[in-house]
């Protein structure tokens, strides 16, 4: 039995094998509402035979969001558009994740194919960002400090979204800590500055992430998988380093998250990535510390031999990809073929199973 295809239960969810779809931003919403476009996106990785099809990064409020294009989950009307896609992940056999986020002081950026870099002004709908410190990302507007009251409601809006998520469907959260964000922001002295509760060592650094497992895991049961995805390093001098995301994955685990899904980088635009296949396995395997932390590994996984072997290592539980499913949708029954794994296919494709 290939260990790929093998299932994975988690608390009351269990998914068909361990190659699952990494959130990946469309920048094609409005107004936060996801569009048909985020419906045939989603859905063919299901039709390819993902066990899990994590949707992209949703802000929990407006001023989370990346872009103006960014998906949200802060009002009943993006819960009620999400739903349909959710069902359609289903009714091809996968379980439906959605990553809940807060992009911080990275926030009201221009979308990646617009005709301009950076900040996106007020007059083009933009706004002020917020973060631990008024620090700002380089080429990126200053952003405002947030106070005790602003990081209790970014708490709330947590759990808010989660309880819109779990209403829409889903039957995986993640919250995203990763990528210099607003939760990586405050785990990493490079942008943390505080000098309170929320600042100066990893525990203080800690406590908001800490805060978001509590209140994700309080709105949602006991019976829904909570996954917490965190860059395991900055790839920069002074920055967060992988003994302190193995800490934290720890301590994320005590508080109810049940997965750590391992990724690396975003938080300066100094830092210095050596890219390799497998090159973020080795990060996973650290915060996995031997198997005492269910995680998932990512980075330039693009073979099934090669996800095989990360499990067969032991350096992680699960495989998350993402370019590779851009382009090949089906990269899940692919792999399957090449590992000899019999699994079932879609009956409209059954045709093509067998060369």
């Amino acid at each position: 039995m290939s260990l790929l295809f093998s299932p994975l239960s988690i608390r009351s969810v269990t998914a068909r094998n361990r190659l699952w779809v990494s959130p990946m931003c469309m920048y094609s919403a409005v107004d936060g509402m996801v569009q048909e476009w985020h419906h045939g996106h989603l859905t063919q990785f299901a039709s390819g035979g993902a066990g899990l099809v994590v949707a992209e990064a949703t802000a929990v409020v407006p001023e989370g969001r990346i872009s103006p294009r960014d998906a949200g989950l802060w009002n009943d009307r993006q819960r009620d558009a999400w739903a349909p896609i959710v069902s359609a992940v289903h009714d091809r056999g996968a379980i439906a994740g959605i990553q809940l986020a807060h992009a911080g002081r990275k926030a009201s950026v221009w979308w990646p194919w617009a005709a301009h870099r950076g900040s996106v002004p007020a007059t083009d709908g933009g706004w002020t960002t917020v973060a631990p410190s008024a620090v700002a990302f380089d080429g990126f507007e200053m952003p405002s400090a947030l106070d005790t009251d602003g990081i209790d409601r970014v708490v709330d809006a947590f759990a808010a979204a989660t309880r819109r998520a779990l209403e829409a469907g889903f039957d995986v959260l993640e919250i995203h800590g990763a990528h210099g964000y607003l939760l990586h922001q405050f785990l990493s002295p490079l942008s943390n500055r505080r000098t309170d509760e929320y600042g100066g060592d990893l525990t203080n650094r800690a406590r908001l992430l800490l805060r978001v497992v509590d209140a994700v895991r309080h709105a949602a049961g006991d019976d829904v998988p909570l996954f917490v995805r965190i860059s395991a390093t900055d790839h920069a001098d002074g920055g967060f380093t992988p003994e302190e995301a193995a800490t934290v994955g720890e301590w994320a685990q005590e508080h109810g998250a049940d997965l750590i899904d391992v990724s690396s980088g975003g938080l300066v635009a100094h830092q210095r990535v050596q890219a390799h296949p497998g090159y973020q396995v080795p990060l996973a395997a650290t915060v996995r510390r031997g198997g005492r932390i269910p995680v998932s590994a990512v980075g330039l996984i693009t073979a099934a031999e090669q996800a095989e072997q990360v499990l067969a290592d032991g350096a992680a539980d699960a495989i998350f990809a993402g370019r590779e499913w851009l382009r090949d949708p089906h990269f899940a029954l692919r792999a399957a073929h090449e590992l000899g794994a019999d699994v079932d296919w879609p009956a409209q494709y059954e045709r093509a199973r067998w060369r």
